[in-house]
């Protein structure tokens, strides 16, 4: 049994010092891979007897023990699996190729992202009484996403309904003071371009992030975030993702008083909601 199964099979059962020692075992290994026990536990606050506790509490002597095993994961990753990658018709080989196209797209993406769109659609957020997102199915997870972030900057936002009827509804609600905001990869929800069209005929502010930029629904937007065009689906969706996450980035610096301790109010008040009553 490796360290890291170990420690997901006991993690359940740790105190916090340990879940935090576990943690950074699972997450930053390559950094523990060259610490000694005092350096671990300096870096996590912790006391270095408490490195060695938790190793044995793993079935290990001690911390050395212990990480031998984590430098031998390193080794893995930097020696062994790259020659097994060189294989092409093998699981090493197809998850490495995978992993190549994902990068190179999210460059070329990078490379050609309108950052000067990007501060405009910000300013748009900023100014919106509502931002109404029209999420095709592929784009949804991006799209909560994007919810997630802004609900913690205090933004009004919301995913309207996909039905075409609920769209429509969407669209006969809105007003100029909201924004429009279509999420598309694929351009399997046509209907969305069209909403956004009615939208612009109602002098509403519309702005689309997309897969590519030769999808409808850009060409009904006043502000398009367009990813680099790639045949797999799923690499549009990693790459508008990415681009979620650069905006999401701009609006915590242009607007940082509005998430200014908004995590801090939010772990507290997720605490008091789960007390229970007397």
């Amino acid at each position: 049994m490796s360290y890291e199964d170990r420690i997901r099979q006991e993690r359940s059962n740790m105190s916090k010092s340990f879940s935090k020692l576990a943690d950074f075992l699972l997450d930053s290994y390559v950094e523990a891979a060259f610490m000694t026990a005092s350096e671990l536990a300096h870096t996590l606050n912790l006391d270095a007897a408490t490195v060695v506790r938790f190793s044995q509490h793993l079935g290990y002597d001690g911390f050395p023990k212990l990480q031998r095993e984590i430098r031998q994961r390193v080794k893995d990753d930097l020696l062994i699996r790259p020659k097994q990658a060189e294989a092409e018709e093998s699981v090493p080989g197809i998850a490495s190729t995978a992993m190549q196209e994902v990068s190179i797209s999210l460059e070329q993406t990078r490379i050609a992202l309108d950052t000067e769109v990007m501060e405009a659609l910000a300013e748009r957020i900023g100014q919106a009484r509502r931002i109404i997102i029209l999420a095709e199915g592929p784009a949804q997870p991006s799209a909560y996403s994007l919810v997630l972030f802004m609900e913690e900057g205090g933004f009004p936002v919301y995913i309207a309904r996909a039905g075409i009827a609920d769209l429509a509804r969407t669209v006969n609600t809105a007003t100029p003071f909201d924004l429009i905001l279509a999420m598309e990869v694929a351009g399997q929800a046509p209907y969305i371009a069209r909403a956004l069209e009615e939208a612009q005929l109602k002098g509403i502010p519309t702005a689309a992030i997309v897969g590519s930029a030769s999808l409808a629904s850009a060409r009904f937007a006043n502000n398009v975030l367009a990813a680099h065009a790639h045949p797999s689906m799923g690499v549009g969706i990693v790459s508008i993702e990415a681009i979620v996450y650069a905006l999401s980035q701009v609006l915590r610096w242009r607007f940082a008083d509005r998430f200014a301790g908004t995590e801090q109010a939010i772990s507290e008040l997720s605490e008091r909601i789960q007390m229970p009553f007397d």
